[in-house]
């Protein structure tokens, strides 16, 4: 096995390191503190408060009731459910779908399945900047709505939609509306009340907790959401999600959220200062270009277009560094779908040709960071995408 002891990792969108403190939280639960949270011995009892604990800190980070969290194994699962069981329970409504052609392929996947079922689906476009058109949202709604899912934030732009405004809308012809906020929980204040958000899925590994652990937020208050079972066998997550609980994923979610909820405005300050800084270097090199909305946009994410440097070589000169210089570890899109030799589906939507989707790298930050990291970066990819650009001209 290879262990990388000297990596500057900017690719926090993809996965998270587990804060130590949520590593804290979790490890009696892999230890001693074994029992199964459905068990009725004292045992099982002491697991179960620890679940009902971690809903609770769950349900505070987006402003939601304890009851209204279902916990899964991340926002894939979370998707699936809610989509497939809005469809499933909603058809006497309508049979259509309104969803965004920059949607996390999770979502994407899902509606493609359901069009084979019968329903119809509408993928709204998005302007240069990544952000959709609310007049066109307004063009496609109609009373056999019964969903409109659009992401609070993009995965690959950090680009933030008007979630509140396409939730009236939604709202309007009686649609249920969903967000995937996998990438804005825990980073920027999300509060489902205030958006008007029906279904909401977020996953752990994004937030500094483990992978294999996320949750789904279905409203019970005002306008309660009513969605059937994809799993059943014991009827575990008020028999929305059966299967054994996963104890110390649950736990270290709750730990993660609770952390996240206390350190918003700080990790804020410190991160967008990173990005803005290392954004502000790297646009000094001759040809290069923010892509997607820069005032509107998550603090942490930066994706840059390198004209004439292939994004697979950058990566590659960045992951093989000589001189004893650190790994740098950076993205050229979503990890979900990174083995796939297509563009990009987020920037070619935007407008992008394959080649500018293709010369895209995407550098998402973190809070274990530092400045030194950004200056070490920097260099590096100025050496890089000047090498490149001299063995092409």
């Amino acid at each position: 096995m290879k262990y990388f002891n000297n990596v500057i990792y900017l690719d926090y969108n993809a996965t998270t390191p587990i804060d130590n403190r949520v590593l804290d939280a979790m490890m009696p639960f892999l230890t001693n503190e074994f029992a199964n949270a459905n068990s009725t011995h004292q045992f099982g009892v002491h697991a179960y408060e620890a679940v009902k604990s971690a809903r609770v800190q769950v349900s505070e980070l987006i402003g939601a009731e304890a009851h209204e969290i279902v916990f899964t194994s991340g926002s894939t699962e979370a998707i699936n459910l809610a989509i497939k069981g809005v469809a499933e329970n909603y058809q006497s409504k309508g049979k259509h779908i309104v969803t965004v052609s920059t949607e996390h392929s999770a979502v994407l996947d899902t509606c493609q399945y359901l069009e084979t079922k019968g329903f119809e689906v509408t993928y709204l476009s998005v302007k240069a900047d990544g952000l959709i058109d609310l007049n066109e949202l307004k063009t496609v709604l109609h009373d056999d709505t019964i969903l409109v899912s659009v992401m609070l934030a993009n995965n690959e732009t950090g680009v933030i939609q008007p979630i509140k405004e396409i939730a009236e809308l939604s709202h309007g012809v009686g649609a249920l509306f969903m967000s995937d906020a996998t990438q804005a929980v825990g980073k920027i204040a999300v509060n489902v009340d205030e958006l008007g958000i029906d279904l909401l899925c977020l996953s752990g590994h994004k937030l500094y907790a483990p992978k294999g652990v996320g949750a789904l937020y279905v409203r019970q208050r005002m306008n309660r959401v009513k969605i059937p079972a994809l799993l059943h066998g014991g009827g575990h997550e008020k028999g929305l999600r059966s299967g054994t609980l996963n104890v110390p994923g649950i736990v270290a979610l709750g730990e993660a959220c609770a952390i996240s909820k206390r350190e918003l405005s700080k990790n804020a300050e410190s991160i967008g200062a990173l990005r803005d800084y290392l954004e502000t270097e790297l646009l000094k090199i001759e040809g290069t270009t923010v892509n997607g909305n820069t005032s509107s946009r998550l603090f942490n994410t930066s994706n840059i277009l390198f004209r004439g440097a292939d994004s697979d070589v950058v990566i590659m000169g960045l992951s093989n560094p000589e001189n004893d210089l650190p790994l740098i570890a950076v993205s050229n899109g979503s990890a979900c779908t990174s083995a796939s030799i297509e563009p990009s589906h987020v920037l070619t939507a935007m407008g992008l040709d394959e080649v500018a989707a293709f010369s895209s790298i995407r550098f998402s930050i973190g809070k274990f960071n530092t400045k030194k990291e950004m200056d070490i970066v920097i260099d590096a990819v100025k050496n890089v995408v000047s090498s490149l650009r001299s063995m092409v001209s």
